[in-house]
């Protein structure tokens, strides 16, 4: 709860607060404790003008306790979904290597490894020095028995490239 309003006052004979003298009493001859009283009083009005009533508080504060409740179910079964929710799949590409046969192709060796029996499709690429696409293919992989495969494919470019890579595979 926070703290009763003050109010100061300068007067001819001395300073007061909220009508107490410096010698404990109000002009009209009351002492410390009366004036205290019409204080809080006065601090429990201006207290509920504004809104902050003791009910309201505990609204507030039931509120507050009803979104943390909340935000921890919603929390705990994104938790749980995301726990048990795995890819049944997983693909695996790794660039092996690259040569560049002339000015307007390159050759991109690469492996990758999926479950077997699965389709896949990749997408290999050409850079120039300034890491822009030169060249571009994407290549369907048929399904094998086995785990991990190499493969080497011939890209055509527009201009001289430097590097060949895997850019993105998926399954088909």
């Amino acid at each position: 709860m926070s703290e009763p309003v003050s109010v100061v006052t300068v007067t001819n004979n001395g300073v007061t607060n909220n009508g107490v003298t410096n010698d404990g009493a109000t002009p009209d001859g009351a002492t410390n404790e009366a004036a205290a009283e019409g204080q809080l009083t006065d601090a429990a009005g201006i207290q509920a003008r504004y809104g902050r009533t003791p009910t309201r508080k505990k609204r507030d504060r039931r509120i507050l306790w009803l979104g943390a409740a909340l935000f921890v179910v919603v929390f705990g079964a994104w938790v749980i979904w995301a726990g048990t929710d795995s890819p049944d799949t997983q693909i695996d590409a790794r660039d092996i290597g690259y040569t560049i046969i002339d000015d307007s192709s390159i050759s991109v060796t690469f492996e990758v490894s999926v479950p077997e029996g699965t389709r896949t499709s990749c997408v290999v690429q050409a850079l120039n020095e300034s890491f822009t696409v030169v060249g571009w293919k994407v290549v369907d992989l048929p399904a094998s028995d086995r785990f991990t495969r190499s493969f080497t494919e011939v890209l055509n470019t527009s201009e001289l490239s430097n590097t060949g890579l895997i850019y993105r595979c998926w399954l088909s």
